[in-house]
């Protein structure tokens, strides 16, 4: 920007092409073959999981194979009941933040019931489980400082956006590498505070960390864990606590970190822990403290859906009998289907525009929704479709799914890898 002279005032003189930038900004994606256009959906009650999809010809069914509502909890008559009573009780809006006038008693009791769920002593609402990673994390680094955090290779965004906006040292291990973090941690000053930051499934890959191999680690050389169980929670352990109950070391993990929005069907996301800890983030951390609060309505849903999966483990037995079942006939086709340890069935195409074209060809010709996954979500030359198939995506569907996958597996000249034996 220069600025020019006018009758004795400084006159601003604008060089910079501000939409242009944006343009080319645009542009670069759409060249890269990594541009993405949302799907207009309407979810159609009590039809999970088909949806109307309104496209430039109009109107049509769809069947939605690539949601987080993993267990079509969204759908779910105590859930919509839940929420219909709220909203008749409390209104709309929460009105305001916690700490003015946004805390409800569907709040304290969702916090409660989360603790339990855990077996921890506190919980703490967010508005998402992105904003619960991105506050807690650093808001850990002010509170503890020199504090050092081991962060997996591949752990989310959010973690990441955390742990970097907390300023303080990180160090970062190779994905589900206990070698190498064992090595770092044997190279971090013995008195320095640690924390070890890492996730049960990882959403993309669907694999499972070591987290008893972990924990040992972290004790071993004083370390906090932090575990982000977004994927999990509601799907793993008996009750819905997540992979940490399924495995045993619930009791071990000091920080669990999950959220409202995909299994659980609804919005929101939290931390669970020590009652101290989650005291100290909820009266320090600015994305808890200057946020509003979660609407009554959101947090009467999420407690009725937490409280009906605790109950319900027939549901999270059927769900990983669909994923099973899915790998499997991917397999039998002789699609690249990824291996896999949890319910995410990542089908691997390694190049964006192939990858967006089958996704295209099956939404149009065939009625199935599954977005592409490409770089930055997933490194370049890994671009895949990620299915994550429900206790109500039936045979009828699959039938549908995989016959079309492999009619267009050839005509978009994707590689195949051999079928199945």
């Amino acid at each position: 920007m220069d600025f020019g002279s006018a009758k004795g005032h400084l006159t601003p003189v604008m060089n910079t092409d501000y939409k242009g930038a944006f343009q080319a900004a645009v542009q670069q994606v759409k060249d890269e073959g990594r541009y993405r256009v949302f799907a207009d959906l309407k979810r159609r009650r009590g039809a999970f999981p088909r949806a109307t999809w309104t496209s430039p010809a109009g109107e049509r069914e769809v069947v939605v194979w690539c949601g987080n509502d993993y267990l079509g909890m969204g759908q779910h008559p105590a859930v919509l009941a839940a929420m219909h009573g709220a909203i008749d009780l409390c209104g709309s809006g929460s009105g305001g933040t916690r700490n003015i006038s946004g805390t409800t008693h569907f709040h304290v009791e969702l916090e409660a019931e989360l603790a339990d769920l855990h077996g921890k002593e506190a919980a703490l609402l967010f508005t998402s489980g992105y904003v619960a990673n991105e506050a807690t994390l650093s808001t850990l680094q002010r509170i503890l400082p020199g504090l050092i955090i081991f962060s997996d290779a591949l752990n989310h965004a959010s973690m990441i956006a955390g742990i970097r906006h907390g300023g303080g040292a990180k160090k970062v291990f190779r994905h589900n590498d206990l070698q190498h973090l064992e090595q770092l941690l044997r190279e971090a000053p013995a008195n320095a505070p640690k924390l070890i930051a890492f996730e049960s499934v990882y959403s993309m890959d669907g694999d499972i960390a070591d987290l008893r191999g972990t924990v040992a680690l972290a004790k071993r050389y004083g370390a906090l864990t932090y575990l982000d169980e977004v994927h999990a929670v509601g799907l793993y352990g008996n009750r819905g606590g997540g992979v940490a109950e399924r495995d045993g070391v619930l009791a071990e993990i000091d920080m669990v970190e999950g959220t409202l929005g995909k299994a659980f069907g609804v919005m929101g996301g939290y931390i669970a822990g020590d009652a101290d800890l989650v005291d100290a983030i909820r009266s320090h951390a600015p994305g808890f403290i200057f946020t509003t609060s979660l609407p009554p309505a959101l947090t009467a849903g999420a407690l009725a859906s937490v409280r009906w999966l605790k109950n319900h483990p027939e549901l999270r037995v059927r769900h990983q009998e669909r994923a099973a079942t899915l790998k499997r006939r991917f397999a039998e086709a002789g699609l690249p289907v990824m291996d896999s340890a949890s319910h995410i069935v990542p089908v691997l195409v390694g190049d964006p525009v192939h990858t967006k074209l089958v996704s295209d060809m099956l939404l149009v010709e065939h009625g199935v929704y599954v977005q592409p996954i490409n770089y930055p979500t997933v490194p370049k030359g890994t671009e895949r479709l990620r299915f994550t198939p429900s206790p109500l995506h039936d045979d009828a569907m699959m039938d549908t799914l995989v016959s079309a996958m492999d009619g267009l597996w050839s005509r978009c000249n994707v590689a195949r890898r051999p079928a199945a034996a």
